[in-house]
Parts: C-alpha cells; structure tokens; sequence
C-alpha cells in the first residue's frame, strides 16, 4: 500500500509519501507559511529538495500543491493519485475518546472536536488538514493516529491531578501525555532491538529533543509518562519549563503586571533551556557556548540532564526495576555526551556505559551499554510518520 503520512500545523504541513511493504519515503517535504505567503518543500526519494514559493492561503491549496507535486511528470514519486491507498493523520489530543488509532468518519471527527479546548494551538491545525483532505480525495479512506492515545493505559493513580474531582467530572482535567506515538514506535524497536518479547520488559523511553518527554513502558503498556493535561508539564525542553511551582504564575503576573496569558506565553516559549541560558533552545548551540565558557549554557544543559535523571528513576521505582532504556528524538539520538551524563547517575543500578559505542551513536540504533550492564541502554531513531503508516494500513 502507498500511505500519505500528513502532519498539520497551524501555519505548516508536513508529509511523506510511504510504501508500506517496503517501508520506503517515496517522497517527503512541508508546506510552510500557509495563509501568508506560502512554500513548498518537496523531494522525492534520491532527487534533491525542490523549493516552490507559491501563495498557499488555505490548507486546501497547501495540500492541492502537494498531491499536485507526487504526479508531476518529471519528479513525481507516483503517476496517479489513485495510488495513494489511504492518508494517515497525526491528531495531538484525543483526550479519554481514543485509545488507539481510528478512521475518521463524521462522528469521529465531532469528538475530535470536542479535545479542542485541550489543544487548542494544534487539534483546530488537524483537522483543517483533515477536511482539505477529504474534500480533495474524498474516496480515499482517511486515519486519525493520536499523540495521546499509547498513554490511554496508565492508571488512574498515575493520571490524576491533586485537584478537587470535579474538575475531572467537568473538565476532564488530567494528565494525558503526548510524544505517543514516538513511545510506542521506539519501545517496541527497543525490544526487537534486544530480542526479548515486548510484553516481558520493562522499557524507559526518554524522547529527547526541543520538546521532551519520558515514559514508563511496563510490559507494552505506557504506565506513566512525563507530560501532562498539555506539553508543558514535565522536564525542562527548548523553550517550555516543564514542571514549576504553580504559585509562580501568580508570583509573576504580580510582579512583571502580565496577564495570565502573558505568563503562560513565557512558560510556553521563552523558558526551558533557551531560558536558562539565554543562548538558544538548540543543544549544539548549547554545547558550543559552553565549551566557549559560558556559564548560563552548561547550567542549562546541566539542568536538563538533572530532570531527565529524576523522571528515570522515578519510573523505574514505578515499574519495580528496569529492563531497557532508550533515547530517540534529536538529543537523545545525536547528543552522546548528554546520554553520558544522564547514564553516570545510575550505577546503582548496575548501569555501565560503552563508550565508544555511545560516541559512535549518532542518528543509528545502536547498543550503548556493555555487555555486563544489567540494564540495556540503546540509542533509537524514532520514527513516527512510520509508526502513522503502520498505524494507517491496520486499520483500512
């Protein structure tokens, strides 16, 4: 089957073009500044990147320019679009709704709708994404994969908030976690990486990257994870706090005379590392600052490294003891000396590092920990517009 992968932002749009036997991207790219001016980024598989610049007021066009682009006679990856077989859809928040992934029909679409509130920067993206896609190939069947679905297994315990319950009657108000299907790609790599069954381990996936989060995976079952009832809850990222003293909002709408929005605009994206060092969210500007001697830079790597530590041994004290632990996303694939520091702290656990093999991890699976290490330590590249594919061609 030929799947198109779309991931819909706001004002962007990203896509690949997969042979699900094969496993291969025929062809992959993004739709930026859509309703501004608009660009189309587009490669097929071993051609370079071709560039449009093109007004793309609506996602309509954006999209009419992609699929305008995969049957181009000269660089198209497929002649007709009659061969696209289905359109997998990365959807944020599917709140208490959907615990694994779904066709999308009118009904579906009504509850997806209803998470709003919950997402509000990305659930509207989605499904603007969604409908231009069913108008233009209104008889492909179309699937919605969901960031917080894998997460729909953690107990109650684990997902409550110490807030009065009717706030959950109401609201639902609780913690979701995102990054889903990214954890649930990577665990179940991680176990075929170490050829054991998935549901016989207990596997610590730390997704690593601008955004971050960690997840507890206790015999194929997501039983905590670091982020919350949105992104921001959890370990220090880019450009988001993580956790903070809630009082802090108050603290600061007072101090700095900021509306709550201000505050929560600050949280969102000014903070994190970027925050902290004042240099950048992106960890090789980091890593050269503080080589150069900057202070803010290697406190703010320090700080990151410090969170990640604290959530791993939180959910192996959940889960009684760990199996595996991986790191994927952009860190945690590509930056060996943060999976270093973060592996130095668990000796107790009778973690023991190679670190050639870690040098060697860059972007590749690749085992990190030594033969004698009783716990597992892998680098694995996630791989979600994959893991959507798969996802996509199960169901339809």
């Amino acid at each position: 089957m030929k799947v198109l992968v779309i991931n819909c932002g706001s004002s962007s749009l990203k896509y690949q073009l997969i042979d699900s036997d094969s496993e291969e991207v025929l062809a992959k790219g993004l739709c930026e500044r859509i309703g501004i001016d608009g660009r189309l980024v587009y490669q097929k598989a071993g051609l370079d990147k071709e560039i449009t610049d093109a007004p793309m007021p609506t996602h309509k066009q954006a999209i009419q320019m992609v699929l305008d682009a995969l049957v181009n006679e000269k660089t198209g990856a497929i002649r007709e679009l009659s061969e696209i077989d289905a359109v997998g859809h990365r959807i944020v928040h599917g709140g208490e709704k959907f615990a694994a992934s779904t066709l999308l029909n009118e009904e579906v679409l009504a509850a997806v709708e209803e998470c709003n509130d919950l997402a509000p920067l990305h659930n509207p993206a989605n499904l603007i994404g969604i409908r231009a896609c069913q108008e233009l190939m209104p008889e492909v069947p179309m699937v919605g994969v969901f960031d917080t679905a894998f997460h729909q297994t953690m107990p109650q315990v684990a997902y409550m908030y110490g807030l009065p319950y009717e706030y959950y009657d109401k609201y639902k108000v609780r913690r979701y976690g995102f990054h889903g299907t990214s954890h649930s790609f990577v665990s179940k790599q991680a176990a075929k990486l170490v050829g054991k069954p998935y549901e016989e381990l207990k596997i610590i996936v730390c997704h690593l990257g601008n955004g971050a989060s960690v997840c507890a995976v206790d015999h194929g079952r997501s039983v905590d994870t670091s982020m919350g009832l949105t992104p921001l809850e959890g370990l220090i990222m880019g450009t988001r706090s993580g956790d903070v003293d809630p009082s802090i909002l108050e603290f600061l709408s007072r101090k700095e005379n900021m509306s709550l929005s201000e505050v929560m605009d600050v949280l969102n994206k000014k903070s994190g590392v970027a925050g902290i060092s004042g240099v950048s969210s992106d960890f090789r500007d980091l890593e050269a600052a503080a080589k150069e001697g900057n202070e803010k830079a290697e406190l703010a790597q320090e700080a990151f490294v410090y969170r990640v530590v604290k959530y791993i041994g939180a959910y192996a004290a959940v889960m009684n003891g760990v199996d595996v632990i991986a790191f994927t996303a952009g860190v945690g694939e590509n930056n060996d000396w943060i999976r270093a520091k973060i592996l130095a702290n668990f000796e107790y656990l009778g973690i023991h590092l190679d670190e050639e093999a870690n040098a060697k991890a860059k972007g590749v699976e690749q085992v990190i920990s030594t033969p004698d290490s009783k716990v597992i330590c892998l680098a694995v590249p996630t791989n979600e517009e994959l893991a959507i594919c798969k996802e996509t061609v199960a169901l339809v």
